[in-house]
């Protein structure tokens, strides 16, 4: 049995897809597990569990039974409350007998300047020390899909303010991710490791923006300013002034190179390169302009 926590969620939802459609894996030997199972129901032949990383004991009665699991991060941004969610979770699949576990974490996440950055390193600390025979942990770099939370009010105004500057991001899409967490959830292979899933090129914001904007025939001028002004300037348009550093954090590690270089891990563990990011814009640029 191979168990999905945050099954609901975008992530989760493709996750169980690939399993299903693209690995064979039996609808009946799939445990989808979220908060709200009700948002499951649609899910033909999948045994449903509610899974509360809030309920320590109620995640053991989640995780009976299976012999893999996926744990999906969660999406909180308040610094702590991503590690206590996933320690709970940690310490339900150590007792209920997993075999292995797999963890979507991020990349270099203890040198990292993102401020949950330190939940997702003492997340695999947990993991490395929980006694759990075999883990994977798949370290994400950021979707191509985060572009379209802030980038389509960039594109109206025709400026992206940045803090940067020349850093790289290698990109991937939130498929492929989806694809590579369910090749390892799905895998036989035992023992422990650290893989770092990027996309197949790295690019900087204004290459990005330069694309973006040629595919959308919209003017983007990317504007470089500091770390504090980027928040200055978020706070000012209305953002609550801890969730505005959280966002320039991002920033200040891609400037830092926490985000950079290109890696062979998403081959390695599904076979397939990664989509590059020109095809992804060619069938995404509208909802840039949406």
């Amino acid at each position: 049995m191979y168990l999905v926590t945050g099954a609901s969620g975008k992530l989760g939802r493709a996750v169980i897809s690939h399993l299903v459609e693209t690995l064979k894996v039996p609808a009946g030997s799939i445990i989808a597990a979220s908060r709200d199972p009700e948002k499951l129901r649609d899910l033909k032949g999948v045994e449903i569990r509610k899974a509360d990383f809030e309920d320590s004991d109620g995640l053991v009665k989640s995780f009976a039974g299976a012999k893999r699991a996926l744990i999906i991060s969660t999406d909180s941004f308040a610094p702590g409350v991503r590690a206590h969610q996933h320690a709970n979770a940690v310490a339900a699949a150590t007792k209920a007998g997993i075999a292995h576990l797999v963890y979507t974490s991020m990349p270099n996440p203890a040198t990292s300047a993102v401020l949950f950055a330190p939940d997702h390193a003492g997340t695999e600390m947990a993991i490395a020390e929980s006694g759990i025979p075999g883990w994977t942990v798949l370290r994400h770099n950021w979707y191509f899909e985060n572009l379209l939370m802030s980038w389509p009010q960039a594109l109206k105004a025709g400026a992206l303010y940045t803090a940067a500057g020349t850093g790289k991001i290698a990109h991937i899409a939130r498929d492929d991710l989806a694809l590579a967490d369910a090749a390892a959830l799905a895998s036989d292979a035992d023992g422990k490791t650290i893989m770092t899933l990027t996309g197949a090129e790295e690019f900087t914001t204004d290459e990005l923006a330069a694309m973006v904007a040629k595919a959308t025939s919209r003017k983007l001028d990317v504007v470089h300013v500091p770390a504090q002004g980027l928040v200055q300037g978020m706070v000012g348009a209305g953002l609550p002034e801890p969730m505005a550093q959280m966002f320039a954090s991002f920033d200040v590690n891609t400037a830092q190179g926490g985000l950079s270089g290109v890696t062979g891990d998403f081959k390695k563990l599904t076979g397939v390169e990664p989509g590059k990011f020109s095809a992804w814009l060619a069938s995404n640029a509208s909802a840039f302009t949406a």
